[in-house]
């Protein structure tokens, strides 16, 4: 397939969760895994391991711990959802429908990325702060991202999950990942059932960005970009 720009991937890049259970091919696949490892780490340590799951049993016991784990979660959402308004109500739906079908099919998935890191190996610089620490990300997410972009140009359907990560001692003995080691992510790739990849929604960057100061006004000297048009609200989320 013809290769896309850098743009044109981050901006077509959706969660897709329906998924083909046809094979990926072994070069195809480690494109993928080779563009992960070109992400930054901090002292280029790459504190980061990735176990490619595609043994049928295994990938069928992760997805019995991830349907129970995506239950409770789409249980709580729709609760939240109580007098919300009806297209944000209906947009979560169709995004729950999509979750349905891969906590169904989870096992059905012909690979599953479980993104895995050593915490004595990273420089987590928030540690004592007293919150919710996200520095050590640094050196994991950024090789998760590569790989869904990666994904991306290879036509591949994948989504980001952490269900799993609730039930790390079960996928820890599961796949003999050794201490200190844990989870981070677990994404599930295959080619698309539908369309796959497309259009996203996204607030613009005038409501995300400030100048020089929290709450000051970006400025690019650009029109602002307009919102989603209501066909496209949602799309996403039914992938």
């Amino acid at each position: 397939m013809g290769e896309i720009g850098v743009y044109e991937a981050m901006s077509t890049l959706r969660a897709v969760r329906r998924l083909r259970s046809d094979p990926i091919p072994g070069d195809v696949l480690r494109r993928v895994l080779e563009a992960a490892s070109w992400a930054p780490t901090g002292g280029n340590v790459q504190p980061w391991r990735v176990i490619v799951v595609r043994a049928a049993e295994k990938k069928r016991a992760l997805g019995a711990l991830y349907a129970a784990r995506w239950t409770a979660y789409s249980e709580q959402h729709m609760a939240q959802l109580e007098g919300a308004a009806e297209a944000l109500r209906a947009r979560t739906e169709r995004m729950l429908a999509a979750g349905d079908h891969l906590a169904a099919h989870f096992g059905e998935t012909p690979a599953v990325l479980v993104f895995c890191f050593n915490p004595k190996a990273m420089a987590i610089t928030d540690a004592k702060l007293g919150r919710v620490s996200v520095v050590g990300g640094a050196s994991i997410y950024p090789a998760v991202e590569n790989a869904l972009l990666a994904c991306r140009a290879e036509g591949l359907g994948c989504v980001l999950t952490t269900l799993l990560c609730e039930c790390e001692p079960e996928v820890r003995a599961l796949l003999a990942i050794p201490e200190p080691w844990a989870t981070a992510a677990a994404v599930p790739i295959g080619y698309p059932l539908r369309r796959g990849h497309g259009p996203i929604s996204r607030r613009p960057v005038e409501k995300l960005a400030f100048a020089d100061a929290w709450g000051e006004v970006w400025a690019s000297g650009l029109a602002a970009r307009s919102e989603p048009q209501a066909s496209e609200v949602g799309r996403e989320g039914r992938e």
